[in-house]
């Protein structure tokens, strides 16, 4: 009779303690780690692993998933990439607590901020829930392929407090500060992992008015930080624009000074201020080192937007003659395209919008790349449309429509608008190498017709340890303890991201040298016939939640031992 329900036998164990990684075999009972070492005893199931990685599962802390989790029970893209378990709720955007009245102002929040079609979430909701205890119930007893943990969301408890003075960003009188306090702290003590908040011009509804918490006082966000610190349970997570970088950087400061609770935010370089981040960054570290628990939040690669014929946007979104078409079925639309004199109209036409982002950044040619497959996450800028014009002798706008046709229509180009300022990566080496940051932004289940980030992870162990060539790589040891334990420990969950007895049993075993990212495609399987972009990846032999195998070979073998976590965790 076996002694173990699994055993990984043979792998390169990388426990994500930082510690060198060695060969040693692993056993699985009852949905934890049992032994590591010569395991003599047999298995229900075992895993050859020899010459591959062994590694725990990632802990993704920034994603948006508030929605899928109700309607669906596979957290892709992320689970595709070694994700076991992903906090949901950034930004300040989700779902709870709501009234009725206010269940279509939540989605079109969401659809602006996250990219998430309006009759998506008006089909998908099957709001059973009003507070957010009542949300987090609703999903208890549901299961899933990974495990997930959600934070309170300031838009959605803004509204609720305040109602149109909240959504139309009036300043929060002290009874409103007061009742979104109580509500918060019962937030925390039902589960949630902490609370989240957005404070950037980038975050608007569906219709172009900015997020309800753009302009929030200190004096509001410190009497929330404060319920959290009374309940002595959960984060913060902050995104803002810092406008004012000293001043926004003292104000997150004094909140965690004031409440004593854990807050991150998120750090990218942007083209507008190229050097911004090292002041913020050094911030934070400043406010780390003084004891102070503050993190920036950073992701591996370029925040990229994906454009294409198939997608949200295009180089000719703002173009009156695309325009006339735009809202055809899409095969239509890329015969259309292929007519010569149609093609010579568009070609001849101007942008005419008023959205900056499209009359700007989809005009920056020089900052669109192809992507490639594999995808290049640190392309040269010989991959620019612009320079592939030039070589050419056409337009810039000619190669980028030639390129979105190329696959039937379905060719993407890629627009990388954070992290990429200067063409390299060296500044998101920085910001991973500091003691004061963390992985995170993927933003999976988010952004489902622009960006494609759920595959941050292994971005991070395939290109920082493998295949970088235009700069220096780091180690894989210290990747996997920041995408495992770090990241898990922040949130509170303590009993995951180590490879050690007594902790669950979430794992990946990883063919680390044939470990490749695929490039994004489109697929048909939101609710309403929505689409979304996925991307998958090769590599990953094995993916476990709980003991339970839920991935093999890239492929999901239909466990669903994941579940809602509900407040920090401790080793039983």
């Amino acid at each position: 009779m076996a002694e173990h329900d699994l055993v990984i036998r043979g792998g390169f164990v990388v426990d994500g303690s930082g510690a060198s990684g060695r060969e040693t075999d692993i056993a699985i009972k009852d949905g934890k780690i049992s032994e590591l070492g010569a395991i003599s005893g047999s298995g229900r199931e075992e895993i050859d692993a020899k010459g591959k990685l062994v590694a725990p599962g990632f802990v993704d802390i920034h994603t948006h998933y508030d929605g899928q989790v109700t309607w669906g029970d596979a957290l892709s893209p992320s689970s595709n990439h070694g994700v076991t378990t992903a906090i949901m709720g950034n930004c300040g955007v989700g779902f709870a607590p709501v009234r009725t009245s206010d269940h279509d102002r939540l989605i079109r929040l969401m659809e602006g901020v996250e990219d998430i079609p309006f009759p998506v979430l008006a089909e998908g909701l099957p709001w059973n829930w009003e507070s957010f205890p009542d949300y987090l119930d609703s999903l208890q007893d549901r299961a899933f392929d990974i495990d997930f943990g959600a934070q309170l969301p300031h838009a959605a408890l803004r509204v609720y407090v305040m109602g149109d003075r909240g959504a139309n960003r009036e300043e929060a009188t002290d009874e409103d500060i007061a009742a979104m306090a109580d509500l918060a702290k019962a937030a925390v003590e039902s589960g949630a992992l902490g609370f989240s908040t957005s404070r950037t011009l980038n975050h608007r509804t569906s219709d172009g008015q900015p997020t309800p918490t753009l302009t929030a006082s200190e004096k509001e966000l410190t009497g929330i930080a404060m319920a959290l610190g009374q309940a002595g349970k959960g984060v913060l997570q902050f995104v803002s624009d810092f406008n004012d970088p000293q001043k926004e950087a003292a104000m997150l400061r004094r909140i965690v000074e004031q409440s004593g609770r854990p807050l991150s935010v998120s750090l990218a370089q942007a083209d507008v201020s190229p050097d911004g981040w090292k002041y913020l960054l050094a911030e934070i570290e400043s406010a780390a080192e003084a004891g102070l628990d503050m993190r920036a939040q950073v992701g591996p690669r370029p925040v990229g937007v994906l454009l294409g014929l198939e997608l949200t946007l295009n180089p000719f979104s703002g173009h009156p003659v695309y325009q006339s078409i735009a809202n055809e079925p899409f095969e239509k639309r890329v015969h259309m395209l292929s007519d010569p004199a149609f093609q010579q109209r568009l070609l001849n036409d101007e942008p005419d919008a008023d959205n900056p982002f499209v009359k700007s950044i989809l005009r920056n040619f020089g900052k669109m790349f192809v992507l490639g497959d594999p995808p290049d996450y640190e392309p040269t800028e010989d991959k620019t449309v612009a320079a592939i014009a030039k070589a050419r002798g056409t337009t810039p706008e000619a190669v980028a429509l030639d390129l979105m046709q190329a696959d039937s229509g379905r060719g993407m180009v890629y627009l990388p608008f954070l992290n990429y300022a200067q063409g390299s990566l060296d500044p998101v080496k920085a910001m991973l190498e500091s003691p004061a940051s963390l992985p995170g932004l993927s933003d999976g289940g988010a952004h489902v017709g622009m960006i494609c980030d759920g595959s941050f992870p292994t971005t991070l162990i395939t290109h920082w340890t493998r295949d970088r060539s235009r700069g220096d790589k780091l180690p894989l040891e210290f990747l996997i303890k920041r995408q495992c334990h770090d990241t898990a420990a922040w949130v509170g969950l303590k009993d995951r991201g180590l490879l050690k007895p007594g902790y669950r049993a979430d794992i990946n075993v990883i063919d680390h040298d044939g470990l490749r990212l695929h490039t994004p495609h489109i697929v048909h399987d939101l609710p309403a016939g929505g689409r979304r972009l996925m991307q998958h990846a090769d590599g990953y032999e094995a993916t476990i939640v709980a003991g339970q195998i839920i991935q093999r070979h890239g492929e999901s073998t239909g466990a669903k031992p994941g579940r809602l976590v509900r407040g920090a965790q401790s080793l039983n």
